[in-house]
């Protein structure tokens, strides 16, 4: 590499020491484990059973099956209030038919209120209404005012009004009563009679008792509830059925995912789920590939550490060991030994930092914030060292919001801030503008150092891949550009020519505004 290349991707040495504290791995736990290492629980998991969450089968068969249970049960009602309606309807029919038989026996002589009834009505007359023997007729024939004529006189006699719109084409009524400790259904004629002799109105009651009515009802109740009863036992067992059927895919994949070995974050593949079920497939697998993605980068942050700091470890111990022995002087010793530490600390420094670009990108609590500010607050930070190479620093801002994390906005900053100044020639110029447009805001960070070979240019974002690693650590350049990716945004470098040479870098980032 000739002498006018640098690398650009050192940051400072001052890296934000809350990083130490926020990244994985930055310190041991008190059980000598790393932080941020994932540790095993021997416990096994909670039984889903003892924590009160109600099965999805349970859930759809009683969501099935309680409505359908009460709409059987409340058909059943209705039904039988049907049945038992026609029922009566049918042996009204009969009482009123018993009632026009005994009208037909009646004779009159003289008119209105001087008329007189006579009926003979032998009882055999009505044993043709009888239905097998299990009900009994009362009969009772009275003149309109109430004078008893025939029948059983211990009927009471009918106070009642016919019906605006008798059910039947007749002058008829129909009443629950007792006669005689029994229930009975009366049906009350109001016949006209009429003879060469007279003419009157005859009050003809028909009194009939429940025994074969309340038989019937029973038998069609009975009837009723055990079809029913199967109705809804078919329903239940088609519901169970259906559901078992329903919930087989969820049952598969929980026994995929159970049957699992521990660490296995591949993919779901489910080709045969319900449409239902595909976007919990979907979402859960979003969840393992970044479940995977987190390990990974911890995997990576540990392997890295364990090989980049070791190599500062070693080169310590044996510039220690050199000085024990007396073969070089205290002073040049301590002199190494500091330059060592100070190559350590900022290597541990940008590790923590990358991994905590990674933490939070995992976060949700971003916020408006205005990157001049942070520009300008960074270069108030780093103003020692640009005075110390007597650098022309100019600095030109424009209102720029950002969402972001604040430390995100800062260590991006300084890296390409600190880079710039650590290559820069002593009394060289540097310049960070800032530009925004409807969509974007573009930082450039200007230089007027020796550029970038297209060697370097090909591996620059890689992590440690430094163009001189006696000062750097190659993180610089890879923690630029997570943070950048976190942010939905990029960075370019290209060298900035002028009559066919090099004379700088232009560093730009470019973000989406908020």
């Amino acid at each position: 590499m000739s002498s006018r290349q640098r690398p650009l991707n050192a940051s400072p040495d001052n890296t934000n020491a809350n990083a130490l504290a926020a990244a994985p791995g930055a310190a041991p736990h008190a059980d000598g484990r790393p932080s941020g290492s994932t540790v095993h629980d021997p416990s096994p998991p909670p039984d889903t059973a003892s924590t009160g969450a109600i099965s999805l089968r349970k859930y759809l068969l009683v969501g099935i099956l309680l409505p359908v249970g009460l709409l059987v049960v409340a058909n059943t009602f209705s039904l039988y209030r049907q049945a038992l309606d026609a029922v009566n309807t049918a042996y009204d029919r009969t009482l009123l038919a018993s009632a026009k038989s005994i009208g037909e026996q009646l004779d009159v002589t003289g008119y209105d209120e001087q008329s007189e009834l006579r009926v003979t009505v032998p009882y055999a007359a009505l044993e043709a209404f009888e239905a097998d023997n299990q009900s009994r007729l009362f009969y009772r024939v009275s003149s309109l005012n109430g004078k008893m004529v025939s029948g059983f006189a211990q009927l009471p006699f009918w106070r009642g009004t016919i019906p605006a719109r008798p059910p039947y084409s007749a002058l008829v009524d129909f009443y629950d009563d007792a006669f005689m400790g029994d229930d009975v259904r009366v049906a009350v004629l109001l016949q006209p009679v009429a003879s060469a002799k007279g003419r009157a109105m005859a009050v003809i009651q028909v009194a009939e008792t429940l025994e074969l009515r309340k038989t019937l009802a029973r038998k069609i109740l009975l009837d009723t509830l055990w079809r029913q009863a199967l109705l809804l036992a078919v329903i239940a067992l088609v519901a169970v059925i259906v559901v078992q059927r329903a919930t087989r895919p969820v049952r598969r994949l929980s026994a995929e995912l159970q049957g699992r070995p521990e660490g296995d974050l591949t993919a779901i593949t489910a080709p045969d789920a319900p449409r239902e079920l595909l976007p919990l497939v979907d979402a859960t697998n979003e969840v393992m590939g970044r479940l995977q993605h987190l390990l990974d980068n911890q995997k990576r942050f540990v392997r890295d550490a364990a090989h980049q700091l070791r190599t500062p470890l070693a080169v310590l111990k044996v510039q220690v060991q050199s000085a024990l022995r007396g073969d070089m002087e205290a002073r040049d010793a301590l002199v190494e030994i500091n330059q060592t530490v100070d190559r350590a600390t900022v290597l541990a420094n940008q590790m923590l930092a990358l991994a905590k670009v990674e933490q939070l990108r995992q976060q949700a609590d971003l916020q408006a914030i205005d990157l001049a500010q942070v520009v300008r607050s960074v270069a108030l930070d780093l103003s020692p060292l640009i005075a110390e190479k007597d650098i022309d620093f100019e600095i030109e801002t424009v209102p720029a919001r950002v969402t972001s994390h604040e430390w995100m906005l800062g260590e991006l900053t300084r890296n390409l801030l600190h880079n710039a100044i650590k290559h820069m020639p002593v009394g060289g110029t540097l310049a960070v503008r800032i530009v925004r447009d409807a969509s974007v805001v573009a930082m450039t960070v200007s230089d007027s150092g020796p550029g970038i070979s297209a060697e370097l240019s090909a591996r620059l974002y890689q992590p440690f891949s430094a163009g001189n690693v006696r000062h750097g650590s190659g993180l610089g350049l890879a923690i630029c550009r997570e943070i950048t990716e976190t942010m939905h945004g990029s960075i370019s470098l290209e060298n900035r020519v002028v009559h066919g040479r090099v004379v700088g870098l232009d560093a730009t980032v470019r973000l989406p505004t908020t």
